[in-house]
């Protein structure tokens, strides 16, 4: 697995001083000198500076240390997934939660899917939302996660490799800082946007989302429209903080406290369903099945 001594390296930068580390770690600071030391003689590399205000990265540390937390996470997955390999797991359904990804429509339909999975067990695996992740997860579905809840539409299964189950059509909303002018109304009309810094994800991202872009950029260009890259909670940090609204789905109305889900006249929705493998095993498969059914009930 990885070596541990990556854990202390992080440590240390973060916390910018060995003796901060040191009492982070529960170790001494010689012990945490040690680790540095062996890490950077085993990769040949200078990790760290001494400097009069501190320790300073090195381009190769800093470049380590991007890295490293993901090295770190994957490891544990990989943890995690030779676990579940050794369990008889025929009848658990492992589903992914992220702040993102919640699972609460699963908990919902729960009651009627125990009629058509009586035996179905669930486990809930929670997972970091970040573009690596997402990708890493998406494209390995069925290994050490089955299904993850989520919108998504064709552009975005072929790009993550996966297949989807549409359980419902989510209209798209707005998501905008309590303390926003327009926190004080139950719905938005597309006009009441005017003025304001729209939050998109990128073009091609989704073809429902390109859509609705592209009437906005055409027959409404008083709203500014500002893309980005991925829906983690930095985006909505990014929207609270910059006092702009984001695109939202209803789904995500507990992701950040201090912000507010509105839905819009613009008639625009999205799919919203089950993210699995394009070659489930027989009991995700008829998990599936279960979940269209009781979905169309």
């Amino acid at each position: 697995m990885y070596n541990p001594q990556l854990e202390t390296f992080l440590c240390v930068a973060e916390s910018g001083s060995f003796n901060k580390a040191a009492e982070k770690l529960y170790i001494s600071p010689p012990a945490v000198i040690k680790q540095i030391n062996l890490l950077e003689e085993s990769l040949d590399l200078q990790l760290f500076v001494r400097t009069h205000r501190g320790l300073m990265l090195t381009e190769a540390g800093r470049s380590l240390f991007q890295d490293t937390k993901y090295i770190i996470q994957y490891c544990k997955d990989s943890v995690t997934r030779a676990k579940n390999a050794m369990q008889n797991s025929t009848n658990v359904i492992r589903i992914g939660t992220s702040p993102m990804t919640p699972a609460q429509v699963l908990v919902d339909l729960w009651p009627k899917l125990q009629e058509n999975c009586p035996n179905t067990k669930f486990q809930l695996v929670p997972f970091d939302n970040t573009p690596e992740n997402a990708r890493e997860i998406l494209a390995n579905l069925g290994q050490n996660i089955d299904v993850v809840a989520g919108i998504f539409d064709e552009t975005m299964l072929n790009l993550r490799q996966c297949a989807g189950l549409e359980i419902s059509r989510e209209p798209i909303c707005c998501a905008v800082s309590v303390h926003h002018r327009l926190a004080q109304k139950d719905t938005l009309t597309v006009t009441d946007l005017y003025g304001e810094n729209l939050m998109l994800m990128r073009r091609d991202w989704s073809h429902y989302v390109d859509m609705l872009r592209d009437d906005l950029w055409k027959n409404h260009p008083q709203i500014h429209i500002v893309d980005f890259d991925f829906y983690d909670v930095a985006a909505f940090n990014q929207c609270e903080n910059n006092n702009c609204v984001l695109m939202a789905v209803e789904n995500w109305r507990y992701v950040h406290p201090l912000l507010k889900i509105l839905p819009v006249d613009w008639g625009y929705t999205i799919p919203f369903g089950l993210l699995h493998s394009p070659n489930p095993s027989p009991s995700v498969k008829q998990f599936l099945w279960a979940v269209e059914k009781t979905a169309k009930l």
